[in-house]
């Protein structure tokens, strides 16, 4: 749980502030707070853990937010302790029902990992292979303003040679203009057509005009996309056979276990599948 919530919050601070990337720390020491140490290595580990994470930001990307989140939570770990909050009837009820829900969890994992062989990832990956269809994709710059006008004066300069990059950290509401490989499906309909009607090594001649402002592109490359390699697949596989798996496995603990519920007014309350017949499928 406490993996999923900072994954969480640290990939929405990326996404919506993207930081260029860390350093290792200080001697292995991502921060200090009031003498307690958070270490690289933890904010790895949680980062390691997280497949879809790892599919969209590199750890070095990922680490300069996430070191803020992990020094915020050591700070109010430390004030909850000075006020005794581990001594109070709340803490320990809802402590009580983190270990409940843990333990469970945890059973279901390990059941899931017995179930998923290695043969069986390897071979739904060589059929995802085989399925794969290649699409178009490019990889681009841009600088987005709020005015035509800028935009013009901007394409102008490009013109006489300005490097774009430079231009982008003067002008963009983006200070990092490189897009990375995208396909035009991934981008809003007016950016994906205009650039997609580029070759390599060109940029638009007007400014695109999108709900966000206008836009210069650059096309630094254009390709098919290719298949993901297994390193890269693997998590996301077996994350998938596992959510595939556990309404089974969920349902079959249930099925095997002698249940007596009770409505309101006293009578049995007849015993149903954990997970819906549907979903179980």
């Amino acid at each position: 749980m406490k993996t999923q919530y900072i994954a969480a919050a640290v990939l929405s601070a990326i996404i919506l502030n993207p930081l260029p990337a860390g350093a290792e720390g200080k001697n292995g020491i991502a921060a200090v707070v009031n003498g307690e140490k958070v270490t690289v290595d933890e904010i790895r580990k949680t980062y390691n853990a997280a497949p879809q994470l790892k599919t969209q930001v590199t750890f070095d990307q990922f680490y300069p937010q996430a070191v803020t989140v992990w020094a915020n939570g050591a700070a109010l770990k430390q004030a909850a302790k000075k006020a005794g909050v581990e001594s109070s009837a709340e803490y320990k009820q809802q402590l009580e029902a983190l270990k409940n829900e843990l333990v469970g969890r945890i059973y279901l994992k390990q059941e899931v990992e017995k179930k998923i062989s290695d043969n069986d990832v390897k071979n739904f990956y060589n059929q995802y292979k085989k399925d794969f269809k290649p699409q178009k994709e490019m990889r681009a710059r841009h600088i987005l303003v709020d005015s035509e006008e800028t935009a013009n004066d901007i394409i102008t300069k490009i013109k006489k040679g300005d490097d774009f990059n430079e231009l982008a950290k003067k002008y963009s509401k983006e200070k990092n203009p490189d897009l990375g490989y995208f396909t035009k499906e991934m981008m809003v309909p007016e950016f994906g057509e205009a650039a997609f009607r580029m070759k390599k090594g060109q940029y638009t001649q007007k400014p695109i005009k999108t709900n966000f402002g206008y836009h210069i592109i650059y096309v630094d490359d254009v390709r098919n996309t290719q298949p993901i390699s297994f390193e890269e697949a693997e998590p996301q596989i077996r994350a998938r056979m596992a959510q595939e798996l556990l309404p089974g496995i969920l349902n079959d603990v249930v099925a095997k276990a002698k249940i007596e519920k009770y409505q309101l007014n006293g009578k049995v309350m007849p015993n149903t599948p954990a997970v819906p017949a549907a979903a179980a499928k």
